[in-house]
């Protein structure tokens, strides 16, 4: 290994093995390599003078590729494809003649761009899937744990732990949702020529338009879809790339979101990503428990959400049939992306199915914070027991600001719940009190929604997926 040059974190740290590979050199070329091998069997098909020796020459040289050379061809051509056309014809001399036949650059670029998209996406959806199973499982675990609610990260109404983990389940399922509404749209560009025109392929067929209809059509077959982009120039519309970011996008936003809650919720004490026994904290702290999986997390999806700018820019940027200035931005924008959502989405899996609960001081929180929520049911009691309403909603308020100020200015517990019992005019006994506190009194039908959600419309989607198997993780966690 080379310290003295730059390294991407990606490969370094971040993006797992398998995601490293499908966006690797050698798998990039060796997908390029597949789609000349495809056009030559369809322009076979369809009538050309290819023979089957020069077919199972270049299949036979696919993996056989001289990097060295093809840096070669291409200091002196300056031109990345024609030097792999080069490369390829060097190992392939009886089929040199053929490779590339009535094809531009794109037609390797773009159609090969679109199956690496189409891989990575693979890989991010059985992701998405290993997250959900997490959350699901947390979920289900916990759906009847009453917890404070939080809204603008001050106390609220109760709710449950499980139905807090099926907010965050609910956006991953939308995620997965969306991955194969994407991947079911992709379209690859199939043989268009220069321009878009095929006018390169009509001369080939000899003005046969039916035979150019058909090798569009049948290369678009053999990549695994069924049909081209029906209009392009002389690229597929980066209307695509724009779609496939923003996805991703959507997926980090999804993981920033629960990231910063699960830090929200260590601060509190009350819920914990894993944390290694021999894990360091802090350098100079050595009692500190920092998050840094989920401020990672924090930190990969910031990139990833501020990446879709560059395929929205380059969709908007494109000059009528081509442009090259997309070229050196797609480069670092789609691979990366990808390798920055692998990374963040092994982080998510990780801390999902390893969160560290702490009961106690949860039902401790809830406990400290429940008096002042439950006044209400409180005031109704002691109505209807006799008591005056307004008269008593006073009470309550003159109780609760003398409790709150104890509590603000001394630090001491909140003793509103002794100072109502203490008040003749609620008519409570010491003992009916506690009745009035059970915190699954407070949480409405958190339950109720959790259970049903994550017996219902959850299972029931990622039984859909049930036959993913979760993917390898290979990083450093």
């Amino acid at each position: 290994m080379d310290y003295t040059t730059y390294r991407s974190p990606f490969s370094a740290r971040y993006a797992s093995l398998p995601m490293q590979r499908i966006f690797s050199e050698q798998h990039k070329f060796e997908t390029w390599r597949r789609l000349w091998v495809i056009l030559a069997e369809c322009e076979q098909a369809l009538g050309l003078p290819i023979t089957d020796a020069q077919l199972d020459e270049l299949r036979a040289n696919i993996t056989n590729i001289d990097f060295d050379a093809a840096r070669q061809h291409e200091r002196t051509l300056r031109h990345d494809v024609m030097a792999h056309v080069h490369a390829y014809g060097d190992v392939c001399p009886t089929a040199r003649p053929i490779i590339h036949l009535g094809a531009t650059s794109c037609y390797v670029g773009d159609n090969a761009d679109v199956l690496l998209l189409r891989e990575g996406l693979q890989l991010v959806r059985a992701r998405l899937v290993q997250v959900a199973r997490a959350l699901h499982d947390f979920a289900w675990r916990h759906k009847d744990v009453p917890v404070l609610g939080f809204t603008h990260f001050q106390p609220a109404q109760p709710t449950t732990l499980g139905k807090r983990a099926c907010l965050w389940l609910y956006d991953v399922l939308c995620d997965l949702l969306e991955t194969d509404q994407v991947l079911d749209s992709l379209l690859p560009l199939g043989c268009k020529g220069t321009t878009g025109t095929q006018a390169s392929f009509l001369a080939l067929f000899d003005g046969d338009v039916d035979k150019v209809l058909e090798l569009d059509r049948l290369t678009a077959q053999a990549m695994g879809f069924e049909r081209s982009m029906p209009v392009t120039g002389q690229t597929y519309s980066r209307k695509q790339d724009s779609r496939v970011l923003a996805l991703l996008s959507q997926i980090a936003q999804t993981a920033h979101k629960f990231s910063n809650d699960i830090r929200l919720l260590a601060h509190l004490k009350e819920v914990e990503e894993p944390f290694e026994r021999s894990q360091v904290g802090s350098s100079a702290m050595p009692y500190k428990r920092n998050p840094m999986r989920c401020e990672r997390m924090a930190g990969l999806a910031r990139f990833v959400i501020s990446n879709v700018q560059n395929a929205a820019m380059t969709a908007a940027e494109q000059w009528l049939e081509r442009t090259l200035d997309d070229s050196a931005n797609r480069r670092l924008s789609l691979a990366e992306g990808f390798l920055a959502t692998d990374g963040l989405l092994v982080l998510f899996a990780n801390v999902a199915s390893g969160l560290v609960v702490y009961p106690r001081v949860i039902e401790q929180r809830l406990r400290e914070e429940l008096p002042f929520m439950a006044t209400e049911d409180i005031l109704m009691h002691a109505v209807r027991k006799g008591g005056d309403r307004q008269t008593l909603h006073e009470r309550i308020r003159q109780h609760a600001m003398a409790a709150g100020q104890r509590i603000k200015q001394e630090g001491l517990p909140n003793d509103l719940l002794e100072r109502i019992a203490d008040d003749p005019a609620f008519g409570l006994t010491p003992d009916e009190l506690p009745d009035l506190l059970d915190p699954a009194r407070f949480t409405g039908l958190a339950a109720r929604q959790a259970e049903d959600y994550l017996s219902g419309e959850a299972a029931q989607i990622l039984e859909t997926y049930r036959d993913i198997p979760s993917p390898d993780a290979e990083v450093t966690i």
